[in-house]
């Protein structure tokens, strides 16, 4: 324990953050077959791109964006049916890209079968899916925490790229299957109730500052 009383934790938290650039993968869709396609030899960098654009991209506005599949399918072909179904895919449930790509691809497979005129169904070259990738760049933030009451402290104040970095991209990108946060808290600190508390959380319903908002106020339960 340290002198107030705080559980010291076995190994300290080390705070990372990511910068991260958009590339063009090379590869187009002007139909669901090329989509279909494309999904099944883009690298995972573009399933996540597509997936988590939005989240990354305007982290203070409503949560459960669309992913740009669904978007896609409903707009430029006009398929709404299928462009729900992918919407509804629920992105919480996979701890790895590759098992949320054959998701996409065994919604849009089932969809072909069901409705095999929708094969033939192109859109015009400007209205193409582009398919992009993300390239992220893991940094350090020279911020550690050594117990649950410094880690708050910081979490209040570090930056959201950070937290979305330890929250989403540790989790589904690097497979970790729990998120950092988590992950330290009953590893180094031994209080699963805690962890599990967080873990269960559903990050996408949430904007990052409201998960932040949200992670401090159960931290301050157990300080």
């Amino acid at each position: 324990m340290t002198e107030k009383g705080i559980k010291k934790a076995a190994e300290p938290f080390n705070f990372y953050t990511r910068l991260n650039l958009s590339e063009l993968t090379g590869l187009r869709a002007s139909n669901l077959e090329k989509l279909l396609g494309c999904l099944k030899e883009v690298p995972e960098s573009s399933i996540y791109h597509h997936t988590h654009r939005f989240l990354q991209q305007h982290q203070y506005l409503s949560p459960e964006p669309p992913n740009d599949f669904a978007y896609w399918v409903s707009n430029a072909l006009g398929e709404k049916d299928l462009g729900e179904d992918l919407a509804s895919i629920d992105t919480i449930q996979f701890n790895a890209i590759g098992d949320l790509r054959q998701a996409l691809i065994s919604v849009i497979e089932d969809y072909l079968r069901s409705n095999p005129g929708a094969k033939i169904k192109s859109t015009h070259d400007s209205r193409a899916f582009y398919f992009i990738k993300s390239v992220s760049f893991i940094l350090p933030t020279g911020y550690m925490a050594n117990d649950l009451s410094e880690f708050c402290h910081i979490l209040e104040n570090i930056s959201i790229d950070a937290i979305y970095f330890h929250i989403f991209e540790a989790r589904l990108r690097i497979g970790k299957k729990i998120n950092d946060f988590s992950y330290w808290i009953e590893s180094s600190l031994g209080n699963k109730r805690l962890a599990d508390s967080i873990s269960k959380l559903d990050p996408y319903s949430y904007t990052l500052e409201d998960l932040r908002r949200t992670i401090i106020e159960k931290m301050r339960k157990y300080i």
